[in-house]
């Protein structure tokens, strides 16, 4: 499991801990790329699934544009019935996706030993429909929707996992249409085959339609073992229903496989047929009538800064700290910026341009006061914001090029033992501010942990 120290440190007893953080476990599956291990958080002692991804193997099989997809729309996807993403990290070798630990393991695992009751099939689909529901309105098709894809954690319920084959609106051809042939043969959309171009979300039902009959069934609706053959019965939606399906989950089924794609059921109605809304309880997770705890929106996704924050607001919710603690920086921007070992840029972009940044491990309050200090040194008025107390303006009195040179520095919190300082010009000559920069580097070396694009100790 150790490749290299740059990626993980022996503690005692040989225990293996990265980035000073985690302490690696057991290996708990791997894929063509990539290995995911069981981890713990040294911090709240939570435990957590860790993805390691050998860059190395992924440029060679041409497969970083699906990590770095996977990434952001997990990113994206913010939902009690999806597996949530908690941190990116990386050195120069590998990639550190640190991820939600779902220990139930695949409703796959439970599938396969026959077919489940039709309350608790409806519980499960229920909960894929709301968090396929969700990815949609993010504008996130997930196209490889399957029982090994999903997975139960330990109150069983359903964790919607694997998005490395999903898909962004930046991915439409000039058709508005879908074009690459992906997922898994059994469960994929008849005109997802046809490689005629498709509408990503209906395709998504199509597979929803399959996962329903497999979970009643406990079998595919089109079994066949010469592939071609299975093709054939998919373009015709070819298929029986055994004996015990009820009136109601034939219906629905019948109205989510359909091999038109136009005449397809929507997630909208879906949700009002008698089937689904039968014994809807506060327990399936719903807080409406329909069982989705956000709403229905069309949410655009790229180019504009208000998307942009849109994105970003999901993951910052919820950790928001109060008015008197700093703003929380988000992870990935911090991972991007400060990572020298690999640019993670490109799957974080955002229309905001960053100043400098560094870390620290000291507190708000003595980094404000240090900041405050060496400005004074340097003859700098220092004022506070009056909306965030951990923002404070440098403004020189002297003229410069371009009048009086004016720098903003601002105090995020990444997590509770480390900081990030951002300095932006304001106003003044360009020039003037890449020199102030360097001139305060020497005063603040006592409270910094790493420069943007420099390596830390940790």
């Amino acid at each position: 499991m150790v490749d290299s120290l740059d990626d993980y440190r022996f503690g005692a007893g040989n225990r293996h801990i990265i980035f000073e953080k985690y302490e690696m476990g057991r290996l708990l599956g791997q894929g063509t790329f990539a290995k995911v291990y069981y981890a713990r958080d040294l911090v709240s002692s939570e435990s957590v699934a860790v993805k390691v991804v050998k860059i190395e193997n992924v440029r060679k099989q041409g497969l970083m544009e699906q990590i770095t997809r996977e990434i952001a729309v997990m990113r994206l996807v913010r939902h009690p019935n999806i597996v949530q993403i908690k941190e990116v990290m990386a050195t120069k070798t590998k990639i550190f996706i640190v991820m939600e630990y779902v220990k139930g393991g695949e409703l796959f695992a439970k599938v396969i030993k026959g077919r489940l009751k039709e309350d608790l099939a409806r519980k499960y689909f229920k909960q894929l429909i709301s968090a396929i529901d969700y990815c949609h309105s993010r504008d996130v098709c997930h196209r490889d929707l399957k029982p090994e894809n999903l997975l139960l954690d330990e109150n069983e319920d359903l964790k919607v996992s694997d998005f490395g084959l999903s898909a962004l609106p930046e991915q439409l051809m000039n058709d508005g249409m879908l074009h690459t042939q992906c997922g898994t043969p059994a469960y994929v959309a008849p005109e997802v085959l046809r490689k005629k171009g498709y509408d990503g979300p209906k395709a998504d039902i199509w597979s929803c339609g399959v996962i329903l009959y497999v979970l009643l069934a406990g079998c595919l609706p089109f079994r066949e073992d010469n592939v071609m053959h299975m093709y054939k019965k998919i373009f015709k939606a070819e298929y029986e229903f055994p004996p015990w399906f009820s009136p109601d989950a034939r219906r629905l089924i019948m109205k989510l496989l359909v091999v038109d794609p136009a005449k397809r059921i929507t997630i909208s109605q879906i949700t009002r047929t008698s089937w689904f809304l039968r014994g809807l309880q506060a327990s399936d997770g719903a807080k409406d009538i329909t069982g989705f705890t956000t709403p229905r929106v069309k949410t655009p996704i790229m180019n504009e800064e208000s998307r942009d924050e849109d994105k970003i607001s999901e993951l910052e919710n919820s950790i928001r700290r109060s008015k008197s603690s700093p703003a929380f920086y988000n992870a990935f921007e911090f991972i991007s910026s400060m990572s020298s070992g690999f640019d993670l840029s490109g799957m974080f972009e955002t229309n905001k341009k960053r100043g400098t940044l560094f870390t620290s491990k000291f507190g708000a309050s003595a980094i404000m006061n240090k900041l405050e200090s060496v400005a004074k040194k340097f003859s700098f008025n220092v004022s506070y914001s009056s909306k965030n107390e951990y923002k404070l303006k440098m403004q020189g009195v002297s003229e410069g090029r371009k009048g009086k040179l004016s720098v903003i520095a601002e105090v995020f919190e990444v997590a509770p033992e480390v900081a990030v300082v951002e300095f932006s010009k304001a106003a003044g000559d360009t020039l003037e501010y890449k020199k102030f920069e360097e001139d305060v580097r020497p005063g603040l070396h006592d409270i910094v942990w790493s420069w943007q694009g420099e390596n830390s100790s940790g």
